[in-house]
């Protein structure tokens, strides 16, 4: 088995095999995102590798393999006949295998439109993780997010119609203080529009190497307290009306809010009032991260 430069897989594919498919980020703008600024440049590895790394892991794990998420950062960008490829290939050689997983971003999947989503859904893509971070546009245009709502709601449209599962991420506190209502409104109509399978949750930590740390340093971007960002989290639950699970599965959040909506809402919207009459000093404390 090959890796090449940073290799990272959300936390819902901590059981699944990694079977590097691209190197790097082909976008890699984000002004929140630190893993791939210091390189490595991005390109496609080469099918016949991604093939001999499978071949191996059959070997060695076999019929373990029920789950297989393809790094690195934007698999989804790779060429459509290449990625369902090896897709087909995956299920092939895995006799047990129940999902195969990748990273995208929005413009991507807009690019390759219907037609080619259907193609990977096809060949047995079957989930893919998006980050939306905000539906709000001005906030994805500071954070050079490289999509605004529209393609958002595109891309989500697009995934859910040709039957793969959309995990879709919102990071609280992204909008800082001065937007933190455009933050609320414009997330909850984006998600309400496309209704994702999932809803992730991640609370905004400043991360080494990006130019929003630098912005959180100067003051130019401030940054939401604990209760703050808990009263964003009530705002999203509240004016969802979506058939999804939302999850908070992640070391950046403040509480572990989950649960299936909309049948959950009244228990999470419970749970977060708890824990704002908590003074802010109970929860974690400001942190730089490095990962």
């Amino acid at each position: 088995m090959k890796y090449e430069g940073p290799i990272y897989r959300p936390p819902s594919e901590a059981d699944s095999l990694l079977v590097q498919a691209t190197v790097g980020c082909p976008y890699n703008r984000c002004t929140f995102c630190m893993v791939y600024k210091n390189g490595p440049a991005y390109r496609v590895r080469q099918v016949v590798d991604i093939k001999a790394d499978m071949r191996e892991a059959a070997e060695r794990h076999g019929e373990t393999v029920r789950a297989l998420f393809f790094p690195a950062g934007n698999t989804i960008a790779m060429k459509t006949a290449d990625l369902s490829e090896i897709c087909r290939f995956a299920w092939k050689i895995f006799p047990n295998l129940r999902r195969i997983t990748v990273y995208g971003s929005a413009q991507y999947i807009c690019r390759k439109g219907p037609e080619g989503m259907r193609q990977l859904a096809e060949a047995g893509l079957t989930r893919i993780h998006v980050g939306l971070e905000s539906g709000d546009d001005e906030i994805l245009q500071r954070v050079k997010k490289g999509a605004d709502s529209r393609q958002q709601v595109e891309a989500g449209q697009i995934t859910m119609a040709v039957g793969i599962e959309l995990s879709l991420y919102v990071v609280l506190g992204i909008g800082g203080k001065a937007r933190t209502g455009d933050h609320v409104r414009e997330t909850v109509r984006v998600l309400n529009q496309i209704s994702p399978d999932f809803i992730r949750l991640r609370t905004f930590v400043p991360k080494k190497d990006t130019p929003l740390l630098e912005d959180v340093l100067s003051g130019d971007f401030q940054m939401l307290g604990p209760h703050e960002v808990l009263t964003e989290t009530a705002g999203i639950v509240k004016g969802l009306t979506v058939d999804s699970v939302l999850a908070s599965d992640h070391y950046t959040n403040y509480i572990n809010v989950e649960g299936k909506l909309p049948a959950a809402k009244g228990k999470m919207l419970a749970q977060i009032e708890d824990a704002l009459q908590k003074s802010e000093d109970r929860f974690r404390p400001f942190f730089i991260g490095d990962q």
